[in-house]
């Protein structure tokens, strides 16, 4: 009997041998130097202005003398021990931003990075309509820019074959002054600056500028800043102008060449197929392409501030076949600043309305 507890207690000692074996082979495994961020994890969403906690498994391999923490390419936070840190978002722009944390030990350095996706801190705030007078407009006008200045409506119609630049009698919808394009281009959004017209064209990358009073084309300029010209308007001292992705670009009004952007997030995530564009008392107004939806963004940030829902302002059996429905969606935003009126139309509607914003 005696032989058999000593066999027993042998069988159980190497048992728990193994069993710590194994336990500090675990160990030894997760105590490697693989070092990663615990948090935040990639691609996680920050309202504007939050907070970020970071913390690094730096595992038990090389020592670890000093941190040092960056957002894209700029330093933000530099440590000499291994705790967690916090990461101000305030002043960011919206979108992706790459985090870094290089790690330096025993003479060597190590880079491991995470990213994070800046959004708007909370969500737009909701308007609807009212519509205050309905104007006559020009069926056969697929509007890619309209403006409204001492007066008048200046409209730019597109498509190949019929694209224009029109001046455009309010009451009456009467053609005032008109301009055809050749029929190799697709006329896209204008503006107006001082004595001056812009118009873009869709694909030819070139542009093109007007005088505003006789509708001469003085002269032409090659487009190259987004993929496709869409829409343009004109803040004072700047062009704003897009490309059909969620970036506005900023043009100097002079050469009409890219000095700045910023790109359009709400709280949920990019703002794609921005078109159509207004300045009005310090805002950006931005068409959202193929929706009946109005953007109002912050042009310092590219916050959305507000969202103009503007269904219903055609009757939706008005354009019967699918294509038609398709493609002469809502399209235009005039303004006009002295009589602090809003007008809005779309491709080949036979309205312009004029229109009061109401928060739902």
């Amino acid at each position: 009997m005696h032989f058999g507890l000593k066999i027993n207690h042998i069988k159980k000692m190497i048992f728990v041998g193994l069993a710590c074996a194994v336990v500090s082979a675990c160990k030894n495994d997760a105590s490697t130097t693989y070092r990663s961020f615990l948090s935040p994890m990639i691609g996680v969403n920050v309202p504007l202005g939050k907070e970020v906690e970071v913390k690094v498994q730096f595992g038990n391999g090389a020592p670890v003398d000093s941190v040092i923490y960056l957002i894209d390419t700029v330093k933000v936070v530099a440590k000499t021990d291994t705790g967690a840190i916090k990461l101000k978002t305030e002043g960011l722009k919206l979108g992706n931003h790459l985090l870094t944390a290089k790690i330096f030990g025993a003479g060597k350095s190590e880079d491991i990075t995470s990213n994070i996706n800046v959004l708007a801190a909370k969500a737009p705030v909701a308007y609807s309509y009212k519509v205050i007078k309905t104007l006559p407009h020009d069926t056969a006008s697929y509007v890619e820019g309209l403006e409204y200045h001492d007066g008048f409506f200046y409209e730019s119609a597109g498509d190949y074959g019929h694209s224009s630049l029109r001046k455009v009698e309010p009451s009456t919808g009467k053609i005032l002054q008109k301009t055809d394009l050749d029929k190799q281009y697709f006329g896209e959004g204008i503006t107006v600056v001082g004595d001056k017209i812009i118009q873009l064209t869709y694909r030819e990358k070139v542009g093109f500028v007007y005088d505003k009073n006789t509708f001469k084309k003085l002269s032409e300029f090659t487009y190259t800043t987004g993929r496709e010209g869409w829409g343009l308007a004109f803040d004072g001292e700047k062009i704003l102008n897009t490309d059909g992705s969620n970036t506005i670009f900023f043009l100097n009004k002079d050469t009409y060449q890219k000095i700045g952007s910023i790109d359009v997030f709400d709280d949920k995530g990019a703002i794609q197929n921005l078109n159509e564009l207004e300045y009005i008392d310090g805002k950006i107004y931005a068409n959202v392409y193929t929706t009946n939806n109005i953007l109002i963004i912050d042009p310092q940030t590219g916050v959305v501030e507000s969202s103009i829902d503007l269904s219903g302002l055609l009757p939706a059996d008005y354009f019967k076949g699918e294509d038609e429905k398709a493609n002469n969606v809502l399209n235009g935003i005039a303004y006009d600043k002295a009589g602090k009126r809003l007008f809005v139309t779309g491709k080949k509607w036979p309205h312009i309305f004029q229109i009061e914003l109401v928060k739902k």
